[in-house]
C-alpha cells in the first residue's frame, strides 16, 4: 500500500497508547494489516483474483468515494468470513508457520473487534474463523556451562565490552525480555537493593533481583562509562534527564533490540556456540535452571512477568525431560 490508511493508523495508535502494546508488537500487527489491505485492494504479491465479495464492485469504484471514505475503508467494512478465508488461503502460498498464521488471525480478530466497538462495522467476520491448531514447542535452553562461556566472551576492559558483558549477565540473571532490557533507565537500577524495576507487557511493572555477578558487571560498566570521553554528553544529561538509558549505544543513545541481537551473534561466533541462540534463549535458560534447582513455579512466574501460570508451566516439561535424561544416563537399570 503506497499511502497510509487513516483507519489502520488509528488502530495501531490504539494498540500502542491504549492497549500499551510494545512498539515491536504494534509493528507486527501493522505489517499484518497492511498485507490484508493489499489483498483487499487486489494488489497483493501473487494474488490471482479479487475476493469474491469485493470483486463485484463496480470498476469505477476507485480512490475516494462520495462520503469521504477510501475504497479500502469500504472493503474493510464489507469484508465477510468468506473474504477472510480467501485471505487465509492466499497466505498458504507463502509457507508461513502455523504460529505466524495464528498471529495474523489474532491481528484481524483485534482489528474487527475494535471496528465493531467503534460502530464502524455491524458484524464481526472473525467470529466464524477458527485459529489453526499449533504444535506446542518446548522453549530452548542451553546448559550452564554454555551460558558461562558466553558471558565471559566480551572483553570488559573496554567500556563497550563491559557494557556487553553487563547486558548478557542481566539477561541471564533476571530473565527479562530483550525489549524490557533496552527500555531500562539508569534510575530503574537499585544498586543498594540489587534490583531492577522492569516495565513489562501492558506497562505492568515488576521488581526483579540481580545476582552478584550481574550487579558487579553493571557497576564495572558504569565505572568505565563515567570517565569515557566518548560519552561525555551523558554526564550533563544525567543531571536533568531521569529517563537516561542504562545501556547505551556507541553514540550515547538507547540501544535497540536489534543491536542487542547483533552483539549476541558476535559473541556466539567467537565462542563457537549455536548461532540460533537468541536473547530469548537466555530467558528460557534462566527459567529452566531455576526450576532445575528447586525454585517454585509461582516465583518463576512472577520473575518472568507471566500473567498466566500456564505460560510458565511449559518450563516444567523441559525440566522433567532433563531429569529423565539424567536418570537414563545414571541409573544402572534405567534402560
Amino acid at each position: 500500500m503506497a499511502a497510509k490508511n487513516q483507519t489502520l493508523e488509528q488502530f495501531i495508535n490504539y494498540l500502542r497508547y491504549e492497549r500499551h502494546f510494545s512498539p515491536y508488537t504494534a509493528r507486527c500487527y501493522g505489517a499484518d494489516l497492511r498485507q490484508y489491505a493489499e489483498f483487499l485492494n487486489g494488489d497483493a504479491p501473487g494474488q490471482q483474483q479479487q475476493p469474491a465479495t469485493i470483486a463485484q464492485e463496480q470498476p469505477q469504484d476507485t480512490g475516494e468515494t462520495g462520503n469521504g471514505h477510501t475504497r479500502l475503508d469500504n472493503r474493510l467494512r464489507g469484508a465477510d468470513a468468506m473474504v477472510v478465508r480467501g485471505f487465509l488461503t492466499h497466505l498458504d502460498g507463502f509457507g508461513y508457520s502455523p504460529a505466524t498464521t495464528a498471529r495474523k488471525i489474532a491481528t484481524l480478530r483485534s482489528f474487527y473487534k475494535w471496528l465493531l466497538k467503534r460502530g464502524t462495522v455491524q458484524t464481526n467476520p472473525m467470529l466464524l474463523i477458527r485459529t489453526p491448531k499449533q504444535t506446542k514447542r518446548l522453549p530452548k535452553a542451553i546448559a550452564v556451562e554454555q551460558v558461562e562461556k558466553l558471558l565471559s566472551a566480551p572483553d570488559n576492559r573496554d567500556t563497550l565490552g563491559a557494557r556487553d558483558r553487563a547486558i548478557l549477565e542481566t539477561l541471564y540473571s533476571t530473565g527479562v525480555r530483550v525489549s524490557e532490557l533496552v527500555e531500562l533507565n539508569r534510575n530503574d537500577l537499585d544498586q543498594v537493593g540489587q534490583t531492577l524495576n522492569i516495565r513489562g507487557k501492558g506497562k505492568k511493572e515488576r521488581i526483579v533481583p540481580l545476582g552478584s555477578h550481574a550487579i558487579a558487571a553493571i557497576r564495572h560498566y558504569l565505572t568505565l562509562l563515567e570517565p569515557d570521553q566518548r560519552f561525555a554528553a551523558l554526564r550533563e544529561q544525567s543531571m536533568s534527564d531521569p529517563a537516561l538509558p542504562l545501556f547505551v549505544n556507541k553514540n550515547g543513545g538507547r540501544l535497540s533490540t536489534r543491536s542487542v541481537r547483533r552483539k549476541l551473534d558476535k559473541y556466539l561466533l567467537a565462542c563457537g556456540l549455536d548461532s540460533t541462540i537468541s536473547p530469548h534463549t537466555l530467558r528460557h535458560s534462566f527459567a529452566t535452571h531455576l526450576l532445575d534447582n528447586g525454585a517454585d513455579l509461582r516465583s518463576v512466574q512472577e520473575l518472568l512477568g507471566h500473567q498466566s501460570l500456564s505460560t510458565t508451566q511449559i518450563y516444567t516439561h523441559l525440566s522433567s525431560m532433563r531429569l529423565r535424561t539424567a536418570y537414563d544416563e545414571a541409573h544402572p537399570r534405567a534402560v
